[in-house]
């Protein structure tokens, strides 16, 4: 099976939105870019090593190898966890590790993709993972596959223009503060850049597919966190999902920045 331009993720909502899965080229680039960090990080402990190996080789050269395999593995695991998916090399190749549905990967993930690691790099330079993603439609190595995941291209975009988007100076979520967060924390990037685009395009839909798209993606944020109800009172569907793309996207400082006045 061969692999495709882009894979089409539907959620339980029924919204739809599209991963670019990354190819291994761009991945290998960004696998020889984490491969100079590990490098880095293991000069401390090769010349350390070099005074082990006066006294035994043999022990200096099985802690090499040792020394490799442990940082390795523990800096693709600690590097996915704490930046959601990306590496160095990937935060510079614009590519992200992502759950098989478009979601961020769980800890058991990170792991098992990070620990079957050394059988795609097999026999040399990513062979079996290099062939694998070439034959498998989402461009996997045997790794992402057994851990559920993928990894997927993220196109640099431009800063977009929120005032095209947002005609009021007014937004109630910025009076609440914790549920402004958890709506940051809980909305996917993926599902934030379809709440933008209906935005942007509202002019281009008729009153009727209008009305009801934003009423869908309003009850998925709302499913997603529980609003006060005077954030929710006496505003339509279209306004709220105004609001929270505002939340998503304007700068915490440019909020505090606008005085509130009236819709």
């Amino acid at each position: 099976m061969g692999r495709v331009n882009s894979v089409v993720i539907r959620t339980p909502e029924n919204i739809a939105f599209a991963l670019l899965p990354a190819g291994p080229i761009a991945r290998f680039i960004a696998w020889a870019i984490d491969l100079a960090c590990v490098l880095v990080i293991l000069i401390p402990m090769n010349i350390g090593l070099q005074l082990v190996a006066l006294l035994t080789p043999d022990g200096a050269r099985a802690a090499g190898i040792i020394s490799y395999f442990l940082v390795s593995l523990g800096y693709a695991m600690a590097a996915e966890w704490r930046f959601k998916g990306q590496t160095v090399g990937k935060r510079l190749l614009s590519l992200r590790v992502v759950d098989a549905e478009g979601m961020s990967l769980q800890p058991s993930q990170i792991i098992t993709r990070n620990l079957l690691r050394f059988v795609d790099s097999l026999p040399l330079c990513y062979l079996v993972g290099g062939t694998s993603c070439l034959l498998t439609e989402r461009s996997q190595r045997l790794g992402d596959i057994a851990g559920s995941a993928m990894v997927i291209r993220e196109p640099r975009v431009r800063k977009p223009d929120l005032e095209q988007a947002i005609s009021h100076k007014y937004n109630s979520l910025r009076e609440h503060r914790i549920v402004a967060a958890r709506l940051r924390q809980r909305i996917s990037p993926q599902e934030a850049d379809i709440a933008l685009r209906a935005c942007f395009r509202r002019a281009e839909l008729d009153p009727l597919s209008r009305v009801e798209l934003f009423a869908e993606i309003a009850a998925h944020f709302t499913g997603l966190v529980p609003l006060p109800r005077e954030v929710t009172e006496g505003i339509s569907a279209e306004q709220l999902v105004r609001d929270v793309v505002d939340v998503l996207f304007r700068p915490e400082k440019s909020l505090e920045a606008l005085s509130p006045g009236t819709r």
